[in-house]
């Protein structure tokens, strides 16, 4: 009876190792969560923020406070769109040294240098990967729309 009582113990510890050792390299959670700071509008056809295990997609982000654009230029409105992502990568338990790739959209790219400036306070080193071009227009007039993604790795 103790042989057959030992074996059923060790075949269950086999069996939960090997489970345990499965699911160790996957994410904690495949299912897709929408992030969306609090006050943000209502009805809208996409989430700020799309949480998929360990990575974040960010929606371009507009440097807008409560709908409006911050009034200034293109400075402002950069700052407004970074402060933007920050709220909703730190919503998703991430931190803006978290964001592995930008991509800037400029309605003009003679902001160029002034973007830079206030974009650069916002990223440690090494900083992510970034594609910035020029567009035909964004909405509501806007001079700058920033789009992110982020990948918990600790």
């Amino acid at each position: 009876m103790n042989k057959i009582v030992m074996k059923l113990v060790v075949l269950g510890i086999t069996l939960l190792a090997a489970a345990l050792f499965m699911a160790a390299g996957r994410p904690l959670s495949s299912a897709k969560r929408a992030i969306n700071p609090p006050g943000t509008a209502e009805g809208l056809p996409f989430s700020n923020g799309i949480l998929v295990g360990n990575t974040l997609y960010v929606a371009g982000q507009e440097g807008s406070d409560e709908g409006k654009l911050r009034p200034g230029g293109i400075g402002p409105e950069t700052q407004a769109a970074l402060e933007n992502i920050k709220k909703i990568v730190e919503l998703a338990g991430l931190q803006m040294e978290d964001v592995v790739s930008v991509n800037v959209y400029l309605a003009d790219m003679a902001d160029f240098g002034e973007m830079n400036k206030v974009y650069k306070t916002f990223f440690p080193a090494p900083r992510p990967a970034r594609a910035t071009v020029q567009v035909a227009a964004l909405v509501s007039n806007a001079r700058i729309e920033i789009t992110a993604i982020a990948v918990k790795t600790r």
